[in-house]
């Protein structure tokens, strides 16, 4: 049995799969994987799987420090993925900012997207790398920008920077669709 779209629906057809794809992506990491956010621990059905969120985090907070650090901030790169500025503001680089739930999410749409399998072998490797720098800027960027205002951290964390992330995400898919898989 084939799902047909309304008629007038079927010019977002592409979009409408791509926010299913995301959206049950999403769903399925929110069921499996388990850890609080301020916890170094993460299981994947009840399996220890922290080793590399925790090697990610630490990457993502080293990395961010050097481009903050380069870029002529005075930043401080603490133990346990603390960045820390000497106003006493501080940042704290945990298991769920490391990027892999968005590498993982971009994977499933570029899989389950429309396109031959060897251009998939080739731009799902590419799209992880630029994940992977998007993602270090944004953590560069949230850091910057608390700098002297850490009573923006909620908006930028939880709202700007993660929608713009998301916002990527699905301009790499529309990369794909448009330019790659035809």
């Amino acid at each position: 049995m084939k799902l047909e779209l309304p008629k007038n629906m079927q010019p977002y057809k592409g979009v409408i799969y791509f926010m299913v794809v995301l959206i049950c992506a999403h769903f399925l990491w929110k069921f499996t994987v388990i850890g609080d956010e301020t916890d170094t621990q993460v299981q994947f059905f009840g399996f220890d799987i922290s080793a590399p969120f925790s090697f990610m985090a630490s990457h993502v907070a080293s990395a961010s420090y050097f481009i903050l650090h380069a870029l002529g901030s005075d930043v401080q790169l603490l133990t346990h993925n603390w960045l820390r500025y000497p106003n006493h503001v501080n940042v704290q680089i945990v298991w769920s900012c490391s990027g892999l739930k968005q590498a993982y999410i971009f994977t499933c749409i570029i899989a389950f997207s429309h396109g031959k399998f060897v251009k998939k072998m080739w731009f799902i490797p590419l799209g992880l790398v630029v994940v992977y720098f998007v993602n270090i800027i944004r953590i560069a960027a949230i850091t910057a920008l608390i700098e002297h205002h850490p009573e923006q951290f909620e908006l930028l964390h939880e709202h700007i920077f993660k929608y713009a992330f998301y916002a990527f995400v699905f301009a790499l898919w529309v990369w794909w669709e448009e330019k790659i898989s035809h």
